[in-house]
């Protein structure tokens, strides 16, 4: 599944934590983001990695725990 930066996604299953996506990032808890959240992909980074915005921050998710969300959404 191709992904880019500006599209809306959520998650498709719960994590177990949260990565931030800073400088020195840190682990928080999973009920940040629930499933039915919207978040934007900000940036892509290596390892399978996007750098998502939720409401309560940004967070680096793994693109195989995202779904694209559709126009409708």
């Amino acid at each position: 599944m191709k992904f880019s930066v500006g599209e809306k996604v959520s998650l498709q299953v719960p994590l177990p934590y949260l990565k931030t996506a800073d400088s020195i990032s840190m682990l928080r808890p999973p009920d940040l983001v629930s499933l039915d959240e919207v978040g934007i992909i900000m940036g892509i980074r290596p390892n399978d990695l996007l750098e998502v915005k939720f409401r309560r921050g940004n967070f680096l998710i793994p693109l195989e725990r995202l779904k694209i969300l559709g126009e409708d959404n």
